[in-house]
């Protein structure tokens, strides 16, 4: 994963703004700082902090909830089978889950130089708890290590913090293109899901989008990009009365992004502002600017219905985009491939369109010419099998059967014993002949292995025959399948021997004739 130059940046003096004269950021050890006013949230460039435990108390999994349904856009680090200590700090530079921004990870470092891994940090309320390992030791023992008062120190390692990077290079993304959206083409953002790396993010919009659309808004927020736009935060009290009401609604119920979580208690209100362009409630992290964020827009929108309480279905749509991070590794990843496919058809890059239209050009004629090689091919066969059925009807007088085993290596075995078939019921009419029959048609590829798949076609003049042949196969050979009228098809799994599995419809059919 890729980093721009801004992480080597400080974060500006002004960055973080507490527009309350009573909102103080609590200084006793003792005293939890609330979610809001994190480290982390202050300064999210911030890598590294000392601090003291607040409380420490061994995991205990919840049950789990079979009602939930769905999963997150971005899955959380997997706790282990092991013991877990939640842990509470004074203060913390890992930041908790929320605003739609995923866990941090990171490392605590305890006074005996200990190096404690943090899979998680989630909300509990108004407090960031960390969910850490407990590797090498018992959990009473870790505990003990994390007794309230003791001094640690939380980080972000190298990986740790390109996780945060790229999670806040996508969310601020988002802000910068609701916001545009919303003000020029009068689209509300309905929700985003900011999805693993190095997948692009999405938000949900109620309409599509034109191309042209989608390249003004591309164009317009590169615009600011380049003007390298700054980022702040304002902070003050919460007033649940006022900023817990229920969120906007469309004209048919719907409604656009997320309340307050009914849990949260931290007391505080964040709003992130890009200058002159967005303020936007958000307790994730964000950078101090815009300026390394070259946005890109996926040129098309995905369609999806959903079901509305208020007005039943209704239809959305998500625009992708990528930026950051992942917009490089987009890009390294994609000229990579372009670069490959160039070599392989020992092309320039510019004509590498032009040289794919050919092979698929070329594809299409070579599998026009295939098909009419094994449709020709199935007619012949065909007709050998009618002739030698109609020899041989005329020194017997009853139902005519023949087992034909075939090697085929092509990807649709199944649809040429298919053409066979078909090129058998069409001579059998064209001689006007009616005499019974019944032929099993099958084909193994050349190369077999105890994967390998054998393919069983039969067919003939009556119904009942072609069934019982069927079901016998399905229990003297495992063969699976099934059908009806006068054609029945199954797969066989495995090496299919001639000393073995032929001889086998060999003998059911036999029993059939008698």
């Amino acid at each position: 994963m890729a980093s721009a130059a801004l992480v080597s940046i400080p974060t500006p003096a002004d960055y973080h703004r507490i527009i309350s004269p009573t909102l103080k950021i609590p200084d006793v050890s003792g005293i939890p700082i609330p979610v809001g006013i994190l480290a982390c949230q202050r300064d999210p460039l911030r890598r590294h902090i000392e601090t003291t435990v607040i409380s420490a108390d061994p995991y205990h999994p919840p049950p789990l909830d079979s009602s939930k349904k769905g999963k997150k856009a971005v899955v959380a680090p997997t706790l282990p089978s092991g013991p877990v200590v939640l842990v509470v700090l004074h203060d913390t530079v890992i930041f908790p889950e929320g605003g739609g921004q995923p866990t941090d990870t990171g490392v605590i470092t305890t006074a005996d130089g200990k190096k404690w891994q943090v899979l998680q940090c989630k909300r509990n309320g108004g407090h960031a708890v960390h969910y850490v390992q407990v590797d090498g030791t018992t959990a009473d023992a870790a505990l003990a290590t994390f007794a309230p008062g003791s001094s640690v120190t939380a980080e972000l390692g190298a990986k740790d913090f390109e996780r945060r990077y790229d999670h806040m290079s996508m969310h601020t993304s988002q802000h910068l293109l609701s916001a545009l959206l919303e003000t020029r083409l009068n689209l509300p953002t309905l929700s985003w899901s900011l999805t693993s790396f190095p997948q692009p993010c999405y938000v949900e919009l109620p309409r599509g989008m034109s191309q042209d659309e989608i390249e003004s808004i591309q164009s317009e927020a590169n615009k600011l990009v380049f003007e390298g736009r700054r980022v702040h935060v304002e902070v003050q009290e919460l007033d649940l009365q006022i900023d817990a009401q229920a969120v906007d609604k469309l004209e048919n119920g719907r409604a656009i992004g997320k309340a307050l979580p009914e849990d949260y208690t931290g007391g505080v209100k964040r709003v992130i502002v890009i200058d002159g362009v967005d303020r936007n409630p958000c307790c994730g992290t964000h950078l101090p600017s815009i300026n390394n964020l070259q946005l890109f827009l996926v040129p098309h929108t995905e369609s999806l219905s959903r079901k509305d309480g208020n007005s039943g279905s209704t239809t959305t749509v998500r625009l992708y985009f990528l930026c950051g991070p992942r917009l490089i590794h987009h890009l390294t990843n994609t000229h990579t491939l372009l670069t490959s496919t160039a070599s392989i058809l020992s092309s320039g890059l510019p004509v590498v369109p032009e040289r794919v239209q050919q092979v698929v050009d070329e594809r299409k004629k070579a599998e026009k010419r295939v098909n009419e090689v094994e449709t020709e091919l199935a007619s012949w066969i065909a007709k050998g099998l009618v002739a030698e059925l109609c020899k041989d009807i005329l020194e017997a007088k009853r139902l005519w059967i023949k087992h034909l085993h075939r090697i085929d290596d092509t990807s649709n075995p199944l649809g040429f014993l298919s053409s066979i078939a078909f090129a058998i019921s069409d001579e059998m009419k064209a001689m006007k002949a009616d005499h019974p029959y019944l032929i099993v048609l099958s084909s193994s590829p050349s190369a077999q292995s105890p994967q390998s798949i054998t393919t069983v076609l039969i067919i003939g003049s009556d119904d009942k025959k072609v069934k019982e042949v069927g079901d016998a196969l399905k229990s003297k050979l495992n063969i699976k399948g099934g059908g009806k009228g006068p054609r029945w098809s199954g797969k066989f799994g495995g090496i299919w021997r001639d000393t073995k599995e032929s001889e086998g419809v060999e003998g059911v059919l036999a029993e059939i004739d008698k």
